[in-house]
Parts: C-alpha cells; structure tokens; sequence
C-alpha cells in the first residue's frame, strides 16, 4: 500500500531556490509503502484538551486487548473510556496535590503510566458507558473544567481552617462528575454485567506485564528512574537504556505484534501539520497553547523541508543535550502501531495521533527513525516485547 504526501512539502530558501529570473522548484513528494501494520482502533480527537497520554495509552491498550484476545473482526474492537481515566487521574492527583501543600505540578497533563495506575486501582469501561460529554460540548473542551479544579485544589491546599475538612473530596469529585459524568458501578457489554474491574479482567489487561523504557545519560544505564519531567507527578520509574537498545526494543515490539505507547517531544519543525515527523535542523519557534492549537502550526506547507531528507544524526549526546537545555521536552503521548519506508527505503514508524482524522493521512504520522531516536521521551511496551537479552539486562521477568 502506498501514500502519498500531497502539499506538506515545501520550497526551500538559500541553495535550494532558483534565482529571480526562474520560479522556484517544488521538492519532490514523498511516497510510503507500509512495512507493517498492526490493528489499532478509529481515530479519536482530544480537541481542546491536554489528555493526550490518556488517549494514546488507551488506544495502546485497545490494541493490547484486540491482540491479547485475537479479535479478528474490526466490529468487535474494544473502545474504552479515556475519561473514566482522567476523572481518577485528577482525583489521585488533587489528593496527592493537597498533601503536598501545592507543591506538585497540578493540570491536565500527565504520562502513560498514569493510564496503568487507573487501571489497575480502578478498572476499565467502554467509552459509552462514560462519554465525558456533560457540559454542552461535542470535543472535549476542558480549559474550564482545568482552572475550576485548579483553583480548587490551590485554596484546600491552603487549609484555610487550619485543619482539612471531611468535604473537600467530596467537594472535588462532584466538579469532575457534572463535567466527566459519574462512574459507573455496572454495565452490560455483549449480554454479560462488569464491574470496572472486572471488565479489565476479561479484557485480559494485567497492568503489572507493561514497561517503561527511557534513554538518557543521566542517569546509568540498566537502572531505574523518575523522568524529571513535570507531568511525571506519580513519580513513575523507567528503566533506562541506550538509545540502540531503546530502539531495539521498539522494532523488536513491532515485529512481534505488539504496539507502543510513545511519548516524545513535537515542537520540533520538522514535525508538521501534514502528518510529517522530522528531525530537521531547523528550529522551532515557540508557540502557546495546547496540543493541536499548541502544535500543529509548526511546521506548515510553507515551512522548509529539503528534498533529500537530510537529518539530524541523534547520537546519545545528541539527546541529552537537547533534554539538558530543554529543547525536548514531553508535549505529547501518541501510539506507534507499525513500520514504513519511503520510496528511498529509509524508515518510518506509522504513528496514530488524537487530534482527529486531520492531515494527509487522516490522523496517522510518518515519523522518521532519526525522530523517533532523538526526540522521545519515553516507550510503554508489553515485558514480552522486550527482547530476552534487554530483558535480563534489566532484570525484567
């Protein structure tokens, strides 16, 4: 199967523009042929909301069930609900927020792993059992619903009776019930009543099998440790790698059938609107906002991208030097379902987005392995997608 990139290609200045007499020459289309593609669920659109690691987590996990359980027909796939998730993400959090009288990031940013941690304390639902819909919108549309909590949870931090109350949980949770609905106790899927645990169970979802993997020098490799990054707020550990491994680990995933939840850094230029991942010499400008307001106007069809592709090489100094002077950083959870080329056999990784069918690929990047390689943060995979020597390296059973 091949696709074809229509118009995010661009005319370049400098060398690469025809002199004053001639126009200038368009750079030629890049075309993919797809390596491997392993099933995903539709694609979702988080609108005007910072969820995207619930979304991509949960679209890893819709994936993980549909290969845990075999499930042939595209009818029959699990759509579980990313708002059951970040109602309990935000109630864990504010908990957590208010015992650290403030001191802790609080907003709607958070990391895949956060996803585990729900699931696992608390379950799974289909998404038509928690739509998340309650406040008049057809997207999620949260700045609201973020500053009440905000404001919220900033004056209980305060303990303005010198003593905490016995309602302010309460109080807490009935704003994420009017914006998030109420958290169903049962349901009936297919003629059988869960719970939310249960359901998890039949779905056969153990989040205890899932690793986080990560590379920086920072910290030794073959050891564990909390990516310093503020939407880490749980403090999670991921096993630290050098990147060759890292991406070993990836490739490995992909070849075997499992998918990867991904979480990386999308400030870059070369990562565009038209469904382009790049690691491009040029520079990002910044830009306020969040996740598709905040991204997607980088690196327009009017922005340069050279014909040839040249990239960036991301050694291991590469990335840490980029993650030192904080030109990556974690804006974004997407979900890595498969492997392409382009018609000069060079890789891509087939990435499935939560901003809606938008692009040349209708919600799906191509981001290159030189992208993949320098700008991500960090990789939740299955244990069994680990390769065995990684693996014992580790200490992974």
């Amino acid at each position: 199967m091949k696709k074809t990139i229509l118009a995010a290609m661009a005319l370049l200045s400098g060398a690469f523009v025809a002199s004053a007499q001639q126009p200038a020459q368009a750079a030629p289309e890049l075309q993919f042929t797809t390596v491997k593609e392993l099933p995903i669920t539709s694609v979702k659109n988080q609108a005007s909301s910072g969820t995207c690691w619930a979304f991509s987590t949960i679209s890893f996990l819709e994936s993980e069930a549909i290969r845990i359980n075999n499930i042939k027909d595209p009818a029959k796939y699990p759509d579980f609900s990313v708002f059951f998730v970040v109602s309990h993400s935000y109630a864990d959090r504010a908990d957590k927020y208010v015992r650290l009288d403030g001191n802790l990031t609080f907003g709607a940013g958070s990391e895949a792993d956060d996803v585990l941690h729900v699931v696992r304390d608390y379950g799974l639902v289909p998404l038509k059992e928690m739509t998340g819909m309650n406040y008049g919108t057809a997207l999620p549309a949260q700045s609201e619903l973020d500053a009440v909590l905000k404001a919220y949870v900033q004056a209980v931090a305060k303990v303005p009776n010198r003593t905490l109350t016995t309602a302010w949980k309460n109080g807490f949770q009935g704003i994420l019930d009017a914006y998030l609905g109420t958290y169903p106790e049962t349901f009936t899927v297919d003629g059988k009543q869960y719970t939310p645990a249960s359901y998890r169970d039949a779905m056969k979802i153990n989040p205890d099998d899932y690793v986080t993997l990560t590379s920086f020098t920072h910290h030794p490799f073959y050891t564990k440790f909390a990516i310093e990054v503020c939407d880490n707020w749980r403090w999670d550990e991921a096993y630290n790698v050098p990147i060759e491994e890292f991406m070993q680990v990836l490739d490995y995933a992909i070849d075997h059938g499992y998918t990867a939840a991904w979480g990386t850094d999308v400030s870059e230029a070369g990562f565009n609107r038209q469904g382009l991942g790049l690691l491009l010499e040029t520079a990002a400008n910044p830009a306020p906002g969040s996740d598709q307001e905040r991204w997607v106007g980088r690196a327009t069809s009017s922005q340069p991208v050279p014909d040839n592709l040249k990239e960036i090489n991301p050694t291991q100094e590469y990335r840490q030097i980029e993650f030192d002077k904080k030109s990556t950083t974690d804006d974004h959870g997407m979900h890595i379902y498969g492997t392409a080329k382009d018609q000069y056999g060079r890789k891509f990784y087939l990435v499935k987005n939560s901003w809606g069918e938008t692009g040349a690929y209708k919600g799906i990047w191509y981001a290159s392995e030189a992208f993949v390689a320098g700008k991500s943060i960090d990789l939740v995979v299955h244990k069994d997608a680990v390769p065995a020597a990684i693996k014992a390296k580790l200490g992974i059973k």
